[in-house]
């Protein structure tokens, strides 16, 4: 008998992990149909990290009745393969990321199992596309499913504790029904990318936001400005360089170039699962001094973008205006006018849902941090931050006005919008998998409670015995017979 290696003794190594704790657990929610077909148990939009980390940890728990749906193709969800443009994650390599506590699970353990653990040692910072083969294979072996290729165009209450969602794919346009809706989306969360006020109304032919798709190959011999100083904007820059710009300028709005990455210095366990209890006065805080520190771009994608002698970084620049030509822009800033064929906008993400038709039913209800949360006494108001969704103990959604969308509870937040409220738990590597059981013990919760007459009546109606009578003799009739003698 051969003994597996590599992967194989991983995955064998795994499921007898997941046997010694007996997961997955049993299913046991009761079973939902509507015109004959079976309702999701648990929806999910996006099968990316967040996603795929969330499924998971609810089909280990008993809710087997989950699906994913994403718009990009097989193994390419998410943004390793699209948006992001680093060369390397930032997140040190020896995080346990999704692993939901299963050690065979890691990124560490799948890499080992390949290349041995020297070359574990020897390996500085996980390449992004090694990340992306990694979950392609976390996805294969947990069974996971997802179907991709799918876009959700419309969600909306269709009473009896169901969502509709519409979906289209390669089969056309259909609607399935499902008790609890994830949106796993990611980076983009809720609004997608802002797009500053001097950008509207340019022609798109002549910019970008840095999480588009754009055509690097066609910026060769162009003149580029890269507009931000944050990761994003090291990493377009310095992929436009390597395309063969002839010029990549960035604009950089402060002084001087951030240099500490705060949260990562004070992660910690507390961070983690302390954030949540938090009172909003202090949550706010939190997020205001990180936002207004900002966050450093990682020192090797700096060092990728200055060592090119084409490259120049202006600080103190912010931009005040461009203008559109026939065959170029003019950005305006205090320092200069700048002549470019195509400008970048690294410039975040917002959560004002505004051009999001899918969320158009039950956007408007949405508590977020501006309906009466943020007072000016918790810090600067920043629309990224006021805008972002009031979240539940579980991730869901909450009611401006009591009564006026009630599907909200059942639609979960399990994206970057939810910082705010939960901390870092739905967007980044390391706290994903606190994130997954959070969600998963809120949706348990909701579900078990749901269904507590059926399951009332299984207590019932169980009737195997453990005992079948004959265990025992029953010694009280001798007793009787004893005191009446």
């Amino acid at each position: 008998m051969s003994i597996p290696t590599g992967l194989p003794a991983l995955e064998a190594r795994l499921a007898k992990d997941l046997s010694l704790l007996e997961l997955p657990a049993k299913a046991w929610v009761p079973e939902m149909r509507h015109d004959g077909r079976r309702v999701w148990d648990v929806l999910f939009v996006g099968a990316g990290m967040c996603g795929l980390a969330g499924a998971a940890k609810l089909m280990l728990t008993g809710v087997d009745n989950v699906v994913l749906y994403d718009a990009a193709p097989m193994g390419f969800e998410g943004p390793w393969e699209t948006f992001a443009r680093m060369q390397t994650l930032r997140s040190p390599k020896t995080l346990a990321g999704p692993c939901l506590g299963l050690p065979a699970l890691t990124f560490r353990a799948w890499y080992e199992a390949q290349w041995g653990e020297a070359a574990f040692d020897a390996l500085d910072k996980i390449p992004k596309g090694m990340w992306m083969d990694y979950l392609r294979w976390y996805r294969r072996v947990l069974a996971l499913p997802v179907v991709n290729d799918t876009q959700v165009t419309e969600i909306r209450d269709a009473g009896d504790d169901r969502i509709a969602v519409t979906l289209r794919g390669p089969q056309g346009t259909r609607v399935e029904h499902c008790r609890h809706l994830v949106l796993a989306t990611g980076r983009s969360g809720l609004g997608g990318g802002t797009v500053p006020a001097f950008l509207q109304g340019i022609d798109r032919r002549f910019w970008a936001h840095s999480a588009d798709d754009i055509d690097f190959d066609g910026l060769r011999d162009k003149r580029v400005i890269v507009i931000g100083a944050g990761a994003s904007a090291m990493d377009n820059a310095a992929t436009a360089l390597e395309a063969g710009a002839a010029q990549v300028d960035m604009l950089i709005r402060r002084r001087e170039m951030p240099r500490i990455n705060k949260m990562t210095g004070i992660s910690s366990q507390g961070v983690v699962h302390g954030m949540r209890g938090l009172p909003d006065a202090w949550k706010y805080r939190f997020n205001d001094y990180v936002n207004s520190e900002q966050v450093p771009p990682p020192r090797s994608s700096t060092l990728r973008v200055s060592r090119s002698e084409n490259a120049r970084i202006f600080l103190g620049c912010p931009v005040q205006d461009v203008r559109a030509a026939s065959d170029h822009v003019t950005v305006v800033t205090p320092l200069a006018e700048f002549q470019a064929d195509f400008i970048i906008a690294a410039t975040g993400f917002r959560n004002d849902f505004t051009g999001r038709a899918e969320f158009a039913t039950f956007a408007p209800h949405i508590r977020t941090w501006k309906d009466g949360i943020y007072t000016p006494e918790m810090g600067k108001r920043l629309p990224f931050l006021t805008d972002a969704p009031y979240l539940g103990e579980g991730f869901e959604f909450l009611e401006k006005t009591d009564g006026a969308c009630p599907m909200l509870a059942r639609i979960h937040c399990f994206n970057d919008a939810a910082m705010l409220s939960h901390g870092k738990l739905s967007g980044d590597i390391p706290a994903i998998s606190a994130g997954a059981d959070r969600l998963t013990r809120a949706i348990v919760a909701k579900l078990f409670a749901a269904d507590v007459e059926t399951h009332f009546a299984r207590l019932q109606a169980f009737d195997t015995p453990e005992l079948q009578g004959d265990e025992w003799e029953d010694a009280t009739p001798s007793l009787r017979m004893t005191k009446t003698a």
